[in-house]
């Protein structure tokens, strides 16, 4: 186990060298460029020339790519193009919001959908079943902006239970968790789609297994059977799920911090992505992978104590 997580470990540095040198490079292929986006497409082509001069953009792209990887090595992240701003301070302050909304978003799907998985196997072919089956398969079907749209229009103008948009303040955890609520659950809502499913499958194969027989030859109450027994194992793939939709989870607070209008990761990106700014880009994504990568460990680590049978040499 402890050889297993060094060797993880170790090809870290080199997941995020091959992520920034994908985007770094990616980036320079796309037409136009930052002194585009800053002057204008009106602008002058001689005023387009001084300005990537005065950036460092006139310089060769190995040129540049060596010098980024010198700077990130000496621990700086580089200035933002578009506001020059350091690209390190304005994406710690919008790690607090992503970070909540996803955290949230994984106990939404969670909530929600390993009582739905359970309630469907246990329930075989019944109305809880089908129905939860049906609920599962909307979940997978609508699209996340559209369903933040119907919980905006449902919570938000008609109940008013929870604000539009915005981020709510940090300094007031009240007010962020209440600004929260909507945000996560609709991506909670199509986690717990997947999750359900999952475990609906999961539990099936566990309740006919014979170990789960014997539990209830020996007169255990199905309770206990259920919780001691099945789900224990059946959640196995469910933890080994959660690494993989960790990707799928970043993606979609994107979407949802901009149908919000959250201050967050995706809308620094998503902005950033617009104008052609490099260097908040290119870190944005590299943190996102570190983050990817470091949950993918944890869920190996997780699923080897939830399973002792898996071992790792």
């Amino acid at each position: 186990m402890f050889t297993y997580v060094i060797r993880r470990i170790a090809m870290v540095p080199i997941v995020l060298l091959v992520v920034v040198t994908i985007v770094f490079f990616a980036m320079r292929m796309v037409p136009g460029g930052p002194a585009y986006a800053l002057l204008g497409s009106y602008a002058s082509a001689e005023a387009v020339r001084q300005l990537e001069i005065e950036l460092g953009l006139d310089r060769p792209v190995w040129e540049q790519y060596g010098s980024f990887l010198n700077d990130l090595l000496h621990g700086d992240l580089g200035t933002s193009i578009f506001n020059g701003r350091p690209v390190g301070p304005e994406l710690a302050r919008a790690f607090p919001y992503t970070g909540a909304l996803c955290l949230a978003t994984i106990v939404w799907g969670l909530l929600l959908g390993v009582p739905l998985g359970a309630l469907t196997a246990v329930r075989r072919n019944s109305f809880w079943d089908y129905t939860g089956r049906v609920v599962s398969l909307l979940g997978l079907t609508v699209p996340p902006f559209y369903l933040a749209i119907l919980l905006i229009v449902a919570f938000s103008l008609k109940l008013k239970i929870f604000p539009m948009i915005g981020g709510g303040e940090l300094s007031n955890p009240l007010d962020f968790l209440h600004h929260l609520v909507l945000p996560s659950l609709t991506n909670g809502i199509v986690m717990s789609a997947f999750v359900s499913r999952t475990v609906r499958a999961s539990l099936l194969e566990v309740l006919s297994s014979d170990y789960v027989r014997t539990a209830r030859s020996k007169g255990l109450r199905e309770g206990h059977v259920l919780v001691r027994h099945a789900m224990r194992n059946a959640l196995i793939p469910t933890v080994a799920f959660l690494g993989v939709y960790m990707t799928l989870l970043l993606g979609g607070a994107v979407v949802v911090e901009v149908v919000f209008s959250r201050t967050g990761w995706g809308r620094v990106l998503v902005n950033a992505m617009k104008q052609r700014d490099f260097p908040v880009l290119q870190v944005g994504l590299m943190l996102f992978s570190a983050i990817v990568v470091a949950v993918n460990l944890l869920v190996d680590m997780v699923y080897a104590y939830i399973d002792p049978r898996i071992r790792y040499s």
